[in-house]
């Protein structure tokens, strides 16, 4: 799945990669105060046979930059991990920590940045810089089926790292399009798993297991 002629590459940046001054600069600052912590691209998580691919913008900071694992250390990873488990696409108990013997069945998280950026929000350059990870990422999935992205940014994300028009595509919570090419892919809109878009009740534990509950009957389907 290739685009933009991006030559092949790993599916995780190096921990040491400085592609992006601005987000180099944001570790080497948090790195002095947390030594403790992560602190580097945060690689992806999940099972080697995928068949869903859950794609967030960016690590947080007292989330993955932390702990070093997508989605864990804080509350967007309580109500993603909780729906997983009862979705059947993770195992285990999951304990805001990396040491906590969760694991994931069929799934795979991902975020289209894997640095901590300034105020959660990546430039559009990199946004760039870090597309040829996504990309080999899905590369080396060839069992995937299904992608659930997490808030518009990332669903533009994803879309313009395929090459394909997100007018074709517009995001809207709960939304489902099919996406065209040799192995097709079926996409899942949610709001992110933010404490605020829960706290403003954007979105629900009731909404966003929705989603998840077709994504398991689609993948159920499909088998």
């Amino acid at each position: 799945m290739s685009s933009d002629n991006q030559p092949p590459c790993a599916p995780d940046p190096p921990l040491t990669c400085a592609v992006c001054p601005r987000l180099v600069g944001l570790r080497s600052e948090l790195r002095a105060r947390h030594p403790d912590w992560f602190n580097a691209p945060v690689p992806s998580f999940g099972a080697d046979d995928p068949r869903l691919l859950i794609v967030g913008l960016a690590p947080g900071m007292r989330g993955a930059n932390r702990t070093g694992r997508p989605f864990t250390g804080d509350y967007a990873g309580d109500l993603l991990f909780e729906t997983m488990l009862e979705f059947g696409f993770a195992e285990g108990a999951y304990a805001a920590d990396p040491g906590d013997g969760l694991t994931l069945r069929q799934a795979l998280i991902t975020n289209a940045v894997r640095c901590l950026p300034p105020e959660n929000k990546p430039t559009g350059a990199e946004i760039k810089a870090c597309r040829p990870y996504l990309l080999a990422t899905l590369d080396q999935a060839p069992s995937l089926a299904a992608v659930l992205v997490l808030g518009r940014i990332a669903h533009d994300t994803f879309l313009t790292a395929l090459g394909m028009r997100k007018s074709a595509f517009p995001f809207s919570h709960g939304a489902e399009h099919t996406l065209p090419g040799p192995r097709p892919l079926r996409l899942f809109d949610s709001y992110h798993c933010s404490r605020y878009n829960t706290n403003t009740g954007r979105l629900t534990p009731a909404m966003f297991k929705s989603v998840f509950s077709r994504i398991r009957e689609t993948l159920d389907r499909e088998v």
